[in-house]
């Protein structure tokens, strides 16, 4: 079951041509709510660990070696709470018809 955010280039008719081609299914996901997503939370949290560096990267492989060493330190219980939170986040978008949430 593949998962994308319905962002304009992953509904491109080329993107969904090819899924349909190679009979990937596709989790149904509304339109302009990455933030539903546990994975956008984690890269949330992977930017304000960078940020809060002593000294912050000053260029391209300090970053890279702090986004490594970052990633290695978000707990997996961060990780598992947010895919836990999933079903919550999904029935408090139904219940906002689609619009605002706390998420």
């Amino acid at each position: 079951l593949f998962h994308m955010i319905n962002a304009r280039p992953h509904a491109a008719r080329i993107c969904t041509q090819f899924l349909e081609a190679e009979n990937i299914p596709v989790l149904a996901w509304p339109a302009s709510s990455p933030d539903m997503s546990p994975i956008e939370h984690v890269w949330d949290a992977l930017d304000w660990r960078i940020r809060q560096r002593v000294p912050v990267p000053a260029n391209i492989q300090q970053l890279h070696t702090a986004i490594e060493e970052e990633w290695t330190n978000i707990p997996q219980a961060t990780i598992n709470s947010l895919i836990n939170s999933t079903r919550r986040r999904c029935v408090a978008l139904c219940e906002a018809n689609g619009g605002h949430t706390r998420y």
